[in-house]
């Protein structure tokens, strides 16, 4: 009778146990726990029914070391000091990490400055002692040394955006050119002429696109582009914060301020408010994401959102098949930001 007793003590049922009952190989019985189809349908669900009926729980561990796998992903988030707060990250950390757990995956965190020593450990490491089967990338920037270390190496990743040159790996992109490009047309048509935009250090993807969307919607309505309405932030609030009042203090102040992410927009709602500049009335400002805060700022948030959840758990899909050698329905993916219109703009 299962399980074994020796006085007090319970001794757990073993894989040789299962084994035993059925008059099986342990071989056979690992592979029918383990899903595969050299083994019978009949002697897998047999299988099955008598580990459950003995009590026998796998060991993870074991079951991992036999399929040369970790079951684990791995994030690293791009940032430093007061960035790990950026609503974006929580969000899209939500995102893998219910997904992963939905595929029976777990998922590792770190956090590194981009383009350090330290990141380069951090995934030199995991790569090295496989201690996880596959990564994710976000804020991609237009030379990165993370794609091009992955595909050198041959290791599972997927990305949120793309770099500067030909995409070799699953994405998912945000198209914030066309965004951006929407976002003036809609500040040009209330009737501003005079809108900013405070983007991000030029080494990332989105400032790229978000600045060319910026200077597109520009042309688009016939609005001379002025290098003094163009400030760089860093994608914080206090960044955003700093930029807007160089921008107060100029000859000729904007009437409409664009963030290139909804942190740094924040940060020019709240510069406003110390100079008592009534947003939405006074002052127009808009960002980029769409996070859940972009809805709780004072006034709430226009802004254009992209799916940061939805996107996220898609990632991981996409990168656990890659990891168990499954097709992918598709493997580079470009969706359209939608424009969120609310009272920082006006109504």
């Amino acid at each position: 009778m299962y399980p074994k007793r020796f006085g007090k003590m319970t001794m757990a049922v073993t894989i040789r146990d299962v084994a035993k009952h059925l008059n099986l190989s342990i071989t056979t019985v690992s592979r029918a726990l383990d899903g595969y189809e050299d083994v019978a349908p009949e002697t897998r669900e047999r299988v099955r029914a008598a580990a459950r009926e003995l009590g026998y729980v796998p060991s993870s561990a074991a079951r991992n070391l036999r399929r040369q796998r970790a079951n684990i992903i791995g994030y690293v988030i791009p940032a430093s000091g007061t960035r790990f707060t950026d609503p974006f990250f929580s969000e899209f950390i939500s995102g893998l990490g219910d997904q992963a757990v939905s595929q029976d995956f777990d998922l590792l965190i770190s956090t590194a400055t981009p383009d350090t020593p330290a990141e380069q450990q951090v995934y030199s490491r995991w790569i090295s002692s496989r201690l996880v089967d596959g990564v994710i990338l976000s804020r991609m920037r237009l030379e990165d040394w993370r794609a091009n270390h992955l595909l050198d190496k041959k290791f599972p990743f997927a990305v949120h955006g793309r770099t500067g040159g030909q995409a070799d790996y699953p994405f998912i992109e945000i198209d914030s050119r066309s965004g951006l490009t929407q976002l003036v047309k809609h500040l040009a048509s209330l009737g501003h002429r005079r809108i900013a935009y405070i983007g991000a250090p030029a080494k990332f993807t989105l400032q790229r696109d978000r600045f060319a969307g910026y200077c597109d919607g520009l042309i688009a309505e016939n609005i001379p582009f002025d290098a003094s309405l163009v400030a760089e932030g860093d994608l914080t609030r206090a960044g955003g914060f700093r930029a807007a009042q160089a921008l107060f203090d100029a000859p000729h102040p904007p009437t409409a301020i664009i963030g290139a992410n909804d942190l740094t927009a924040d940060g020019v709602i709240r510069a406003a408010h110390k100079r008592g500049i009534v947003v939405g009335r006074e002052l127009a400002v808009a960002g980029y994401d769409g996070t859940e805060e972009s809805e709780h700022t004072q006034p709430p948030l226009t802004t254009l959102r992209q799916p940061v959840y939805e996107t996220a758990r898609n990632l991981v899909i996409m990168l656990i098949s890659l990891i168990k050698g499954d097709p992918l329905l598709q493997s580079q993916i470009i969706l359209q930001p939608e424009l969120v219109i609310r009272e920082s703009t006006g109504r």
